[in-house]
């Protein structure tokens, strides 16, 4: 029972990360065709944010297995 709740949340982390990911780029889509400017650093941030959450999530997998 532990488990299948660990395994489901950490699929409800990936999908959100995923998810917000899509969000993300449309946004930056969005604000790129009104302004002709890529937020850059905005960007950056934001994936290298969101790859280490998912890093982490498989460190914390990996060494509970």
């Amino acid at each position: 029972m532990k488990n299948s709740k660990k395994l489901k949340f950490s699929k409800l982390i990936v999908s959100a990360v995923i998810a917000l990911n899509i969000l993300f780029t449309i946004g930056v889509f969005i604000v790129f065709c009104i302004t002709g400017n890529e937020p850059n650093a905005l960007v950056v941030a934001w994936f290298a944010w969101t790859t280490g959450e998912l890093w982490m999530l498989a460190d914390l997998k990996s060494r509970e297995v």
